[in-house]
């Protein structure tokens, strides 16, 4: 049976990847298809595993442009299972730059929310690609793959974008180049990850450190072994080349601690950590400061939205990102209307059913006063109204990220 297909896209009410769909799309390969949005269905990119994810009837779904696959067996029961053994995540889809000079001098700093020339060999970075006006074109992660090296790591729907923008604020001549059509990525994450990888290429995967990176031989080819993910578990991300993607998730899922995991189960995972998605939570009329994440710019030197945010933060945010857990088990979804006294102070991105704290949990922006852990609010849609506190992030904190 061939995999089924569903839309997911904002335009037809599925904004949130967890609340799966039940609108079912005619095979690919047939009449251009399209959903409600306009969205070309045929059109989508594949990642090099499309026809692992059929023979394991997926749900498939857009995603940033791509077919993905959304869920394979239900999205709890992928989630409870990374969160106790160890789940595989195809994310292929995701884009990989490569550049390579002086890190110091090439202007490539000046484009990021970072430093990179401070960014030790074989350790990773996370920040921000801006806009004039502060706001995030895209988050990313750079890894410093040489001393005058380094790979960039970007979200799928924001890639040609973000090479475009990268490409332009870089001088005449520069060896910036998209890894990406030859580079395929996986993501194996929970607490039995690092016991599955180190059957697989030895003691060296036990040797690399939170938010660090080793090359390692996986099957006979190299492989960017990094422990980073976004789950909120012990995980890895492993880089190769896209011809060799499908025998390494074969080999893994032979492997009885390991099962698949789509997207919808991601989406939950990271959202129980708190974790903003770029499309949802994080935007080109968002900030840092107001997401929250001010941690991840460096003030100290120049880039681009540097003004703008100085100037954001002398004269004060009017909105900022919050987290709250609705008192029941209803979720909410983004685009619902959160109230506090009658009176509208903001509006959800993120929502979900959370199975670990048997509760609705969400993320949305509000006034500031009502950012303040132990707020109460009221988060509305279409008559049905929900109860919200305001809590601290993470929701989820018994994870084994830092095992």
């Amino acid at each position: 049976m061939a995999a089924s297909l569903f839309c997911f896209c904002r335009s037809c009410n599925y904004s949130d990847i967890s609340a799966h769909a039940g609108i079912l799309i005619p095979a690919a390969g047939h009449r251009r298809i399209t959903c409600a949005s306009g969205y070309a269905m045929n059109d989508l990119k594949q990642t090099p595993l499309i026809g692992e994810h059929q023979h394991l009837k997926a749900r498939l779904a857009p995603f940033g442009g791509w077919l993905m696959p959304i869920q394979y067996e239900s999205i709890l029961a992928e989630h409870r299972w990374c969160r106790k053994s160890a789940a595989l995540f195809d994310t292929c889809h995701m884009g990989e730059f490569a550049f390579k000079g002086d890190l110091g001098e090439s202007g490539l700093g000046r484009l990021l929310s970072f430093r990179t020339d401070t960014i030790a060999s074989g350790r990773c970075r996370y920040g921000f690609l801006l806009n004039c006006q502060g706001g995030i074109l895209d988050d990313l992660t750079v890894y410093r793959t040489a001393p005058d090296g380094v790979m960039l790591v970007v979200n799928a729907a924001t890639a040609e974008k973000d090479f475009s923008v990268l490409r332009a604020g870089l001088p005449d001549g520069a060896l910036f180049e998209d890894l990406t059509p030859e580079t395929a990525k996986l993501d194996l994450q929970g607490p039995l990850s690092r016991e599955v990888l180190a059957g697989l290429c030895g003691s060296g995967v036990e040797e690399i450190p939170f938010f660090g990176f080793r090359r390692l031989e996986l099957l006979g080819a190299e492989a960017v072994v990094s422990r980073t993910g976004y789950t909120g578990e012990l995980g890895y991300e492993i880089y190769l080349p896209a011809d060799r993607v499908a025998e390494l998730w074969r080999t893994l899922l032979r492997d009885e601690r390991v099962r698949p995991a789509g997207l919808g189960a991601r989406d939950l995972l990271r959202l129980e950590m708190g974790y903003s998605l770029y499309g949802n939570d994080l935007d080109e009329a968002t900030t840092p400061l107001e997401a929250g994440l001010e941690r991840f710019v460096d003030f100290t030197r120049e880039f681009v939205g540097r003004e703008a945010l100085l100037w954001q933060r002398e004269g004060g945010l009017r909105r900022l990102k919050a987290a709250f857990r609705v008192a029941s088990r209803r979720a909410p979804r983004h685009g619902y209307q959160i109230f506090s006294h009658g009176n509208e102070v903001g509006r959800v991105t993120s929502g979900a059913f959370s199975p670990v704290l048997e509760s609705g949990i969400g993320l949305g922006y509000v006034t500031p006063e009502h950012a303040v852990p132990g707020t109460s609010l009221e988060i509305r849609h279409e008559g049905v109204s929900m109860e919200a506190t305001v809590v601290e992030l993470p929701f989820y904190r018994e994870g084994s990220l830092r095992n």
